[in-house]
């Protein structure tokens, strides 16, 4: 729900080609599905379109991101496990953009996708206004 929310946000900004956006998971255990029901019939409801995605596990190549967030204190831990030490990056929750030391409840767990929803549409709205302020994005801005 989170690519698709920021891939939203970022393509209303116009920074579509300044921002590449990925999604993976800390475990494997929905590897190859795609993206819950309950996901999609609440950003359908949203008017996000809603992407071709097939789950997949956090790798090798999603280290070199400049940014990797995850929405919960056990997704921090798995990624930092997962990536171990890296010379560069951020790896942060989402909600640390907004200012708060929260933790975004799975919906897949809490079947509760309207207040997965809006927090994740706050956190993605703080992430946004964070890279614009700190990148500036204009024609010599990188692609982070």
């Amino acid at each position: 729900m989170a690519e698709a929310i920021f891939s939203h946000l970022v393509a209303e900004a116009g920074l579509s080609d300044k921002i590449a956006i990925d999604s993976a998971a800390t475990s494997p255990w929905e590897i190859g599905k795609p993206m819950h029901e309950g996901a999609q019939e609440r950003l359908k409801a949203a008017g996000i379109p809603i992407p071709k995605h097939v789950a997949r596990q956090l790798n090798l190549e999603d280290i070199k991101a400049d940014y990797i967030i995850g929405m919960d204190e056990p997704n921090i831990r798995a990624i930092n496990y997962l990536i171990g030490a890296r010379p560069s990056g951020e790896v942060n929750m989402l909600l640390h953009y907004a200012g708060e030391d929260t933790q975004i409840a799975d919906p897949w767990y809490t079947e509760d996708f309207d207040t997965a929803y809006t927090e994740i549409y706050r956190g993605c709205q703080a992430l946004l206004a964070f890279l614009q302020k700190r990148y500036q994005f204009n024609e010599e801005a990188p692609t982070i």
